[in-house]
């Protein structure tokens, strides 16, 4: 018997309790095999029900790279259906669950009502089986968006879809053909075995890691004691990657060949989506250039670049203008090098080229862990005044004998012939000509606890930075640094107040948390008072990069250009990285707070936002 629709829960204060149980924190099986859905079919309901709802969640058998698999699918599909608005207009989305556990849709980077948010125990109870729910909120922004489940790893099953909102202008830039681009991570596995391997071996997936051939044996004996003090691996760069993952481009594997058709002449607008549970994507298209006209769905201004990094939950919208009746391949490269997805944009179905050789796998190194410059680390069970010893470096901090020699200081050494174009690379500036956000600030005292194993002496913002593994790109790469909004802010508000927020992890554990505590252990939201300019300042101190996404509120990239500070809806932030956001706290409510990374997400960092 199909149960009435509730009523909306804008206001509804949900326990705790409650909110584990949807994001499936509390061990709780949600994948297809171990949630206790049934078996697949469609659940029993009033055909009036179906007929009105604009989308239908349900377990759907589909076919993956020739194997068929079973997915939590949107209308049948994944991705799921694509849902398009309008600027000015108010939406109402009806949304009917047929799956035997409750389920809810997240409408991502949308300013909007906390009930309208779609996430459980926050300010939303969730749909539950049978259950028509309809979702309105005025529509007040434009640009490209997506959406997608926050019940259980419904989402890395496959319950996403893609969200464009038509301008009520016109767009500031002219095209003539559009395509969604939405890549995505698949795996045969139950999400809920792929954590639990996580948890008993944070490197379970890594199968990526050093060999005497590719990287050579004194390289290795050199890793294996600077970073086996760390109990970390340098080719630890994703949790989950392609010895599990199919990458998958609009639900197609590269041997599918989804293509995106144009017609000689034309400029094509590609409207990117990164909608993984757990990957970052390198995305160029060899032979053609692309324009990046907008970030998160706003405008900014026109940066042109050969390839871009795309963090878990980022859009990008970029123009090309492909050359006569060619084909190309759009070609998403795993961070990691484990896999890609790709697809081929040409003027009929059926054409295609070859995709580029795959890269070389990266390495983490001592920057990336905070040790760039001969900074120290600091780690629990070590002494924050004395930075490590490790075998074969005799003395604290290497200062070892030969190394402090005084001909290593020589007056030639500093000509202004060494200034050469390129040169000046990023990370290179010194303390005194690093702009504000590039600054390196030292770590306070509070390591945080068994919820953190590492923590950098030092962290400094690194937004002209592409990335690990595209540091040198024969290319152009996209950097936050290039990111203006299109048009100014009018002025440049001061800020009210500032706070700092740490990224925090424990590997051996699978514990991720900000300021060294999980969800579970967090008693209290964090406090934002509406009206007021807030600075948030993310410091990671993990290994790994985080995209954190703030529900509810815009936040401005602190990077440099002032009244130009784009506006984003996720900062990706790297591994010993701070990063600053500015955000205006204008939308009274409960807000969540997360890395988008899912098993981060729900192993912990994951906080709640209390606007009053």
């Amino acid at each position: 018997m199909t149960r009435p629709p509730r009523k909306e829960a804008s206001q509804s204060r949900v326990s705790r309790r409650h909110f584990l149980a949807g994001l499936g924190a509390t061990g709780a099986l949600v994948a297809l095999e171990g949630c206790g859905l049934t078996p697949t079919r469609r659940m029993e309901t009033e055909p009036e029900l179906l007929e009105s709802a604009d989308l239908i969640v349900e377990r759907r058998t589909i076919q993956i790279r020739g194997r068929q698999t079973e997915a939590v699918t949107i209308n049948g599909t994944v991705p799921g259906k694509p849902v398009r608005l309008r600027e000015g207009e108010d939406a109402v989305l009806r949304v009917l669950n047929l799956l035997d556990v409750d389920t809810s849709l997240h409408w991502h980077g949308m300013i909007l009502p906390p009930g309208m948010d779609g996430v459980p125990g926050v300010a939303f109870r969730g749909i539950a089986p049978g259950e028509l729910f309809t979702y309105r909120f005025p529509v007040r922004q434009n640009g490209t968006y997506w959406y997608h489940s926050h019940s259980g790893f419904q989402e890395q099953l496959g319950a996403f879809g893609s969200l464009i909102i038509e301008p009520a202008k016109p767009d500031p830039y002219a095209f003539d053909v559009e395509h969604v681009v939405m890549l995505s991570d698949w795996t045969f596995d139950d999400p809920m075995r792929i954590l639990a391997r996580l948890k008993k071996s944070s490197d379970y997936y890594n199968f990526n890691k050093q060999t005497i051939a590719q990287d050579g044996l004194l390289k290795i004996l050199e890793n294996r004691v600077s970073w086996g003090r760390m109990r970390m691996n340098p080719t630890d760069l994703a949790d989950v990657t392609g010895a599990t993952y199919t990458y998958l481009m609009n639900g197609t594997a590269p041997v599918d060949n989804w293509t995106g058709i144009y017609s000689a002449g034309q400029t094509v607008r590609l409207r990117i989506v990164n909608a993984a549970a757990a990957s970052y994507f390198d995305l160029r298209i060899p032979g053609l250039e692309m324009t990046v006209v907008q970030a998160d769905g706003q405008n900014i201004q026109p940066v042109t670049v050969d390839e871009l990094r795309i963090a878990i939950a980022e859009t990008y919208d970029v123009l090309v203008t492909p050359k006569g009746g060619r084909a190309y391949t759009i070609f998403a490269e795993a961070m990691d090098r484990s896999g890609y997805a790709s697809g081929t944009l040409a003027p009929r179905v059926g054409m295609s080229v070859g995709v580029p050789a795959r890269r070389r796998r990266p390495l983490l190194t001592m920057k990336q862990m905070g040790m760039g410059g001969m900074a120290g680390m600091d780690m629990p069970g070590m002494s924050a005044k004395k930075p490590m010893d490790m075998p074969g470096m005799d003395k604290p901090g290497m200062n070892m004998p030969g190394m402090n020699m005084p001909g290593m200081n020589m007056p030639g050494m500093n000509m202004p012939g060494m200034n050469m174009p390129g040169m000046n690379m990023p990370g290179t500036a010194t303390a005194s000509e690093a702009p504000g956000w590039a600054r390196s600030v030292e770590h306070g005292p509070d390591h945080h606890g068994a919820g953190n194993t590492r923590v950098a002496k030092s962290t400094r913002g690194r937004l002209d930075e592409p990335g690990i593994g595209l540091e040198d790109a024969p290319h152009r790469v996209l950097v936050y640094t290039d990111l203006r909004r299109l048009i100014p802010r009018e002025t440049e508000p001061p800020v009210d107040r500032e706070l700092e927020l740490h990224l925090t992890g424990n590997m051996e554990r699978y514990i991720w948390g900000f300021d060294g505590k999980k969800f579970s252990e967090a008693s209290t939201p964090i406090p934002f008072k509406y009206g007021e300019r807030l600075r948030l300042t993310f410091v990671n101190d993990t290994m790994m990069s985080h995209p954190i996404h703030l529900h509810g509120m815009w936040m401005e990239l602190v990077n440099g250009a002032g009244k130009d500070q784009p506006r984003k809806h996720t900062i990706n932030v790297k591994p010993s990285e701070r990063v600053s956001v500015d955000i205006d706290v204008d939308a009274r409510g409960r807000w969540a707070m997360h890395c988008h990374i899912l098993y981060h997400m729900d192993a912990g960092m994951f906080r709640v936002v209390e606007v009053s």
